[in-house]
């Protein structure tokens, strides 16, 4: 009887061995066919530039769109709001949501890619100290196109901004940007020339 079981092990690894990976290979497929990409908006925002989230909550993401404004969704995605229709801008090129304070969002405005020869333009940086119910311009009009925004890990006052400048031409008004106050001064940190954006 001893040597029936010893017998029986080999026999055991063998069917193991052709069915896990075939098993593992089933549950690999199903989870695939949940993985896959959709679309979640917003539906009329048009091409979006820019897109943020709060870091830690999975629900909350502001969109950017290139001519369209911004859009806030609170339930993953699901469905996106406008809250940027009051503002005079509606070309969004970059966001961001501060990490140490999620009620403070900045939006910079003017379309950084340059797809066509049209040259979209905004006019500075807006700041929402309440989780995008209001907006406050806070400056850095005359650069045109914001194609970045850093904020600081654990200051939300400190902020860098990349400001490409008029597409089409020389500009002055360009470079990287530095406020150590929430927007209220900003001071030119890198500036290469008027025609480099």
């Amino acid at each position: 009887m001893r040597l029936a079981k010893h017998k029986l092990y080999p026999a055991l690894f063998v069917v193991l061995a052709v069915t896990l990976p075939a098993v593992a290979q089933q549950a690999d497929s199903e989870e695939e066919g949940r993985l896959r990409f959709r679309f979640v908006g917003p539906k009329v925002g048009n091409r979006i530039a820019s897109v943020t989230g709060i870091p830690g909550d999975p629900s909350t993401y502001y969109a950017g769109a290139a001519s369209g404004g911004v859009w806030k969704s609170t339930d993953g995605g699901n469905r996106f709001v406008p809250v940027f229709d009051k503002q005079p801008a509606a070309a969004i090129g970059a966001l961001a949501v501060a990490p140490s304070d999620p009620s403070v969002v900045w939006a910079g405005t003017g379309e950084a890619w340059v797809i066509r020869d049209s040259d979209v333009m905004g006019n500075g940086i807006y700041k929402s100290t309440d989780a995008g119910k209001t907006w406050a311009n806070v400056g850095l009009q005359e650069t045109g196109r914001v194609g970045r925004i850093i904020v600081h890990p654990t200051n939300p006052d400190i902020v860098f901004v990349c400001a490409l400048g008029r597409a089409t031409g020389p500009q002055p008004e360009r470079g990287v940007f530095r406020t150590t106050d929430g927007g209220q001064h900003w001071e030119r940190v890198l500036f290469t020339n008027e025609n480099v954006g």
